[in-house]
């Protein structure tokens, strides 16, 4: 009888971990560095102009922080624990109908335009008309009530921006909903926003809470302090004349602000906060400013191409922006 076995070398050799630099590191370092020179900063930094912008920087994220915090937190809520096949059964079937329904059901969703978009994916991923989940991807972010409360207490010497925001950022959801409708075509969708998934994947609703809710707070955590940052700029570096110049000229205050909307990428739930601070400028083009800035700009551009492919964005991202203009200048007209 023979005796076969298996000789088995040495395993493979462990080579001990390699410390890296993170995040966490840099931001020790620098805090230790601040102490350590805090005296010398103080007296840099210790002049008028800086003064005014940190001012201004904290005032903006202060007010903004619990609106944005309650924001996330409902919105991972409603991902974890509400799911997106309900709304499907309560839209009606006929398509033009649905359309404003869906539009009005964005006030159910309080949350950042970053939530908005997988959302809608889902809805297409479950049989909704496309035409309506993005009728709902445009409302969601823009008339849930945490952003209108947040516009209310940021313009609190102007309540009918409240009123105009509301109806501008609407109409602009249920017009985009009927042009696509209308003009819209499935070919300019990308092929896994319309494949249909399960409704469970078998993860915790806790997670998915936890998920949802740490993922918007850090994405739009990091773009309201860009936002804070532009508001300090903006108030320190440009002067008052250029202002009360481009005031006078309202046509072009209204491209500018647009243009900033798109360019800048705020949280809808902050945002409101950094146009009050433009106080130079009429309400009309803040209103611009409030009803574009939630339906397009720079990041939700790549949110929608990576979510519904780059021929879509490249179509719907246009014509949401001269739309929003439109619908935001009706509403001006009407409430202002």
């Amino acid at each position: 009888m023979t005796i076969t076995g298996e000789i088995r070398g040495p395993g493979p050799r462990r080579t001990p971990p390699r410390w890296r630099v993170t995040s966490l590191e840099v931001l020790c370092g620098l805090l230790v560095l601040a102490l350590v020179l805090q005296d010398w900063l103080v007296g840099v930094l210790d002049v008028p102009v800086l003064r005014t912008a940190s001012t201004v920087f904290v005032a903006v994220c202060v007010q903004a922080l619990p609106f944005l915090v309650l924001g996330v937190l409902i919105s991972g809520a409603i991902a974890a624990f509400v799911p997106a096949s309900a709304l499907r059964r309560l839209l009606p079937s006929r398509t033009a109908l649905a359309v404003p329904v869906a539009g009005v059901a964005g006030v159910a969703l309080p949350g950042c335009e970053c939530a908005s978009v997988p959302v809608a994916r889902r809805l297409m991923q479950q049989g909704v008309a496309p035409a309506v989940a993005l009728s709902f991807l445009l409302a969601a972010p823009a008339v849930n009530p945490v952003v209108l409360v947040s516009t209310a207490v940021a313009f609190r010497d102007a309540p009918m921006v409240v009123p105009a925001r509301f109806a501008g950022s609407l109409l602009t959801a249920v017009v985009m909903g009927w042009l696509w409708t209308r003009f819209g075509k499935a070919g300019w969708i990308a092929e896994r926003a319309l494949r249909r998934l399960p409704d469970h994947d078998g993860r915790s609703r806790w997670l998915v809470f936890a998920e949802t809710a740490r993922h918007d707070l850090v994405d739009a955590g990091g773009f309201l302090v860009l936002g804070g940052v532009f508001a300090a700029a903006f108030n320190v570096l440009v002067p008052q004349s250029w202002l009360e110049a481009l005031g006078g000229r309202l046509v072009l205050s209204i491209v500018v602000m647009a243009l900033l909307a798109v360019v800048l990428a705020l949280c809808s739930e902050a945002d409101a906060f950094v146009a009050v601070s433009m106080t130079a400028l009429p309400l009309l083009p803040r209103l611009v400013f409030l009803v574009v800035g939630p339906a397009v700009d720079v990041k939700l551009v790549a949110l929608q191409a990576g979510a519904f492919g780059k021929s879509f964005a490249a179509r719907f991202a246009p014509a949401t922006f001269v739309v929003a203009i439109a619908c935001a200048l009706a509403a001006g007209a009407v409430f202002l």
